[in-house]
């Protein structure tokens, strides 16, 4: 969520002063207000298309998505395709510039998990959020992972990005599976709210983030949302949440208990979960060591872990 996602137009504190906390402009937001009906009909379309294509290519940017809307006829800037995938959550999985923020007042924790052979099921899940078009709106997906034999474990859909859809997944999760060792999501503000972080420590689980533009520290979740779109919403062309929630809870039955994953042998999830056997995950750092000194400022989008060497997780 965005910044300007905060703010709230019903709520009791006044706009000014929530522009203000939330260091968003006033004139942003009430443009955002006076938009037609029309405009966000056609923002629904780019959005869709842009999903589309960061599906096939996740390591395009905005300038890279103005070209390929441009080809498809639609007149559009960068700064409008820009404020588009900030809204979606999107951004190019290569190292580059900030293109969005945690909320400032969460913490922020290091990541646990690179060079970490993961060996049973259990020892690390993630989650991550992702756009769903839809034939008359759009909608946002959130699933929780289990690495080893890359079970969907729980999911939920929402027409926003509040933190309530994740935290009803993490504890349908941990009702059903019990609890891992670590729990990896990105650095977005549902992720790192007080509500989600909570409930992790309150089970002791350890608490682990991806660095700042390195989508493969979560690769295994991102890896799903190109097979559940390719496999079946871009097929299917659901209409709305209703038909979205039926349809998702038939493929991810059939995602975890009949489709065969190369990755796991041709098991299915179901199998290496319940057998222990014919899984496995392990993040191998493709941009090398952190190289700075002590006290110096990572540069954006690097990976900066708080930790010197691989944690072992047992």
């Amino acid at each position: 969520m965005t910044r300007q996602g905060w703010i709230d137009v019903d709520d009791a504190v006044p706009i000014v002063r929530q522009c203000r906390l939330a260091s968003v402009a006033r004139a942003t937001v009430y443009a955002q207000l006076q938009r037609s009906p029309l405009e966000d009909a056609v923002d629904v379309l780019l959005c869709g298309l842009i999903d589309e294509v960061y599906t096939r290519r996740p390591f395009y940017g905005s300038r890279r998505m103005v070209i390929q809307l441009r080809a498809q006829g639609h007149e559009v800037n960068r700064k409008r395709v820009q404020r588009l995938m900030r809204g979606m959550g999107l951004a190019a999985i290569a190292p580059g510039p900030h293109t969005s923020r945690p909320h400032p007042a969460h913490k922020i924790y290091p990541y646990l998990l690179r060079g970490v052979a993961v060996t049973r099921p259990n020892q690390v899940w993630s989650t991550d959020i992702t756009y769903i078009r839809l034939a008359r709106g759009f909608g946002y997906l959130v699933a929780v992972l289990d690495w080893y034999s890359r079970k969907v474990l729980s999911w939920r859909v929402s027409n926003t990005m509040d933190a309530s859809f994740c935290v009803d997944a993490l504890e349908e999760a941990l009702r059903g599976y019990g609890r891992p060792d670590v729990f990896n999501s990105d650095q977005g503000s549902q992720f790192t709210s007080d509500a989600f972080t909570d409930v992790l420590k309150r089970e002791g689980v350890a608490i682990s983030m991806d660095g700042r533009g390195r989508a493969f520290d979560n690769i295994f979740v991102e890896r799903l949302w190109r097979t559940v779109k390719y496999e079946d919403v871009y097929l299917r062309g659901y209409a709305d949440l209703g038909e979205l929630t039926i349809g998702l809870t038939e493929y991810f039955q059939f995602y975890n208990g009949d489709r065969p994953h190369q990755a796991l042998a041709n098991l299915t999830p179901d199998e290496v979960y319940r057998t222990r056997r014919g899984g496995g995950a392990r993040i191998v750092d493709k941009y090398g060591p952190a190289t700075k000194s002590p006290g110096e400022p990572a540069a954006p989008g690097q990976r900066c872990s708080a930790a010197s060497e691989a944690q072992a997780i047992t």
